[in-house]
């Protein structure tokens, strides 16, 4: 079920869901967005499962990985669902010599969210994120909600502006 935010953000009232952090920036923001409501099913969280489920093409769904580096820490990539982050690309454009994922248990702890419904948007902290420059071929995105079962879609010149990203080349 999609459900439109209208001009400046405003979901519509009858909306199933409650407004998570991300929302709630966007809406502050006065972005443009939709969101996107979908069935959760633990087994099956990846953003190729999500995107049919919303009924979208899979490269306009967005996933968002965390990853340690060696020299400047944590950093959050923002890549096509359909593709896996290469690791020197985005070690080499964060400023660090190796980079690793972070491990699940730590997902929480540093962002404020769990896996499958991680967003760009409205962590715990501000780290520096990096856009695959391929969500700029689409008029909108789709990147997590905050919450499992919930995407937004919006502009990616808006997702990067409201997280201060930058784009590049990651996959």
């Amino acid at each position: 079920m999609i459900f439109s935010a209208g001009t400046a953000g405003t979901i519509l009232e009858n909306h199933l869901l409650s407004k998570t952090n991300a929302v709630r920036i966007l809406e502050k923001s006065k972005i443009d967005f939709t969101i996107a409501e979908y069935e959760v099913d633990e087994e099956a969280l990846d953003a190729v499962s999500v995107a049919n489920k919303i009924k979208a093409e899979i490269e306009t769904v967005f996933k968002t990985l965390i990853a340690q580096g060696d020299k400047n820490g944590i950093n959050v990539f923002v890549i096509p669902g359909n593709y896996e982050l290469d690791l020197k690309k985005a070690a080499k454009i964060s400023g660090n010599k190796k980079i690793e994922m972070i491990k699940m248990k730590e997902l929480l702890p540093l962002t404020g969210y769990i896996r499958g419904g991680c967003s760009p948007i409205g962590m715990k902290k501000t780290y520096p994120t990096y856009i695959d420059e391929t969500s700029q071929l689409f008029n909108k995105i789709y990147v997590s909600g905050g919450i499992r079962g919930m995407q937004i879609c919006l502009k990616s010149d808006d997702l990067l502006n409201v997280v201060s990203a930058e784009y590049s080349d990651l996959v």
